[in-house]
Order: C-alpha cells, then structure tokens, then sequence
C-alpha cells in the first residue's frame, strides 16, 4: 500500500495513458474498420480504467485520511465521465460517424442520428436539454460540496451555521471556512463559481428562447 500512496500519481498518469489508448482503439475499430462490436471492447476496457481510478482514490483516501488534490482531480474524472462525459461522448460519435461516412462516401448514421440532430436546431429542445444538464450539475454540485463540508465541519449544525452565516466568504481564507484544508476551499470556491457561469448559461436558452448553441 505504501508503494500505491508513494507512486500514485504515476499509477494515475499511466492509467489515464491507457485510457486515451482505449478510445483511440475504439475510434480505430468502429471508424475506420467499421467494427462495431469489437469496439465496444475497447469502450469496456476504458470504463474498467475509470473504475480502477475510483478504487485508487479510495484507497489512498483510506491510507492518509485527508482530501488532497490527487482525490479531488479523480473525483472530477470520474463525475465528468458519468455525466457530461456520456452526452459529449455520444455527441462526438456522431460527428465522427458523419465526418468519416463523407471521407469514405458511404452512410454511416441513421435515421435516429438525423433525427437528433435536427431536434438538436428546435430552441425548445436545446432548453429542455441544458435544463436537464443543469438540473444534473445542481445534483452533483450539492452532494459534493456536502461532502467537502461535512469533512471541513464533521457535523450538520456547524453546516447549517456556515450555511446561514455567509461571513467566512468574505474572509476568504480555508481556517474560517467549512472547508478542511486550502485544497478543499479552493476546490469548493473554483466549482461554486464555474456553477453558477454554467447555471446563468444553461438557463439563457429557457429565458431566450431563440437562443441557439453554435
């Protein structure tokens, strides 16, 4: 264990490696060979990948008993690829089987994709969709900053105390803050306003409904 905690930023610089080695694969195979199930073996490598980086920052949690920078760039990872990840993954495979379907002059999407992508030009959709994004990072938001909270604080009513006295944004320091350490406050501070940006953004297209995404 000591070995893991001593090199995990190699482990995890080499897994990610081999995760951007899985989806080249996989865009090789489904691309360019036009295997589809045989790509799917390479997007289950790349899921296995993402597993084992949450298992590795578990356990390096359980070894020092601390949030350090490390946890908190897996943690973003792995929130990434099981949210948004999955709506830019499938937003890119059809852009991919479209570029290369008119490089090799053959149809590769289907009368689904067409149909998505000319829903994707109606505002009312595109409105619907970044609520539904929205409504996810809300989701997402909360239960995280929770967490960092409830590790900063170690109980509900000293939450609820930061929670209803807002003085420590102003000191702006980690010691005044339901955070545990600077990492975590900035953790926390950086994601609150990147949060917000994209709350303002995402409901745009609902108050402007002529608003479209370019």
């Amino acid at each position: 264990m000591q070995f893991i905690v001593a090199h995990q930023w190699e482990i995890f610089i080499t897994i990610e490696i081999l995760s951007v080695i899985s989806l080249l694969i996989f865009g090789f195979l489904r691309y360019v060979l036009n295997k589809q199930r045989l790509s799917l073996l390479a997007i289950i490598s790349f899921l296995v990948l993402l597993l084992i980086e949450a298992l590795l920052g578990i356990l390096i949690y359980q070894e020092t008993k601390e949030i350090s920078t490390f946890q908190i760039i897996i943690v973003l990872f792995v929130v990434y690829a099981c949210t948004f990840g999955i709506f830019d993954f499938l937003k890119l495979d059809r852009w991919m089987r479209k570029t290369v379907g008119k490089w090799r002059r053959v149809e590769l999407l289907t009368d689904k994709d067409y149909a998505i992508l000319q829903r994707q030009k109606d505002p009312k959709y595109v409105a619907k969709k970044y609520r539904l994004t929205s409504t996810i990072h809300l989701f997402v938001f909360l239960v995280g900053q929770s967490i960092l909270w409830f590790y900063g604080t170690g109980s509900f009513n000293e939450m609820l105390n930061f929670l209803t006295d807002l003085s420590w944004i102003e000191a702006g320091t980690a010691e005044q803050s339901p955070y545990a350490n600077e990492v975590a406050y900035s953790m926390g501070m950086i994601w609150t306003l990147v949060f917000v940006v994209d709350l303002i953004y995402s409901w745009s297209f609902t108050i402007f409904p002529g608003k479209q995404k370019k």
